[in-house]
């Protein structure tokens, strides 16, 4: 069992940064691969991003590419998400997903998942 609790969340002007943290309980946290994915009002859940358990490979979604940086420090049990270049559009409950042994674009290939942390951005 793997708990994640997110935080980092909040209101920022457009063209601000945020980061995101995602702290993981248990002793298996790098066995996981890390995803982080967002949810705006009246839409579907969408991936933005994805790391490898070591932290070696990571994946972005395309409206993200260039301004998010997914990392993560397995000493800490904790998986990060670097917001920048903030733009309304990216305002959205993000959540953070745990996958044993492997990575995935879909919401439907992690086993666990945090609560969420609300970003808002002001125009």
């Amino acid at each position: 069992q793997v708990q994640l609790v997110e935080s980092g969340g909040g209101l920022v002007q457009a063209g601000g940064s945020l980061r995101l943290s995602c702290a993981a309980s248990g002793r298996t946290f790098g066995s996981y691969g890390m995803g982080w994915f967002r949810q705006a009002p009246g839409k579907e859940r969408e991936f933005v991003a994805t790391i490898s358990q070591s932290g070696g490979i990571t994946n972005y979604a395309d409206s993200v590419k260039g301004r998010f940086t997914i990392f993560r420090d397995n000493a800490k049990n904790t998986a990060y998400l670097q917001i920048n270049s903030l733009k309304p559009e990216d305002t959205a409950v993000y959540y953070c997903a745990a996958a044993y042994g492997r990575t995935s674009h879909l919401s439907s290939g992690y086993d666990y998942w945090g609560q969420g942390t609300q970003v808002t951005v002001s125009s």
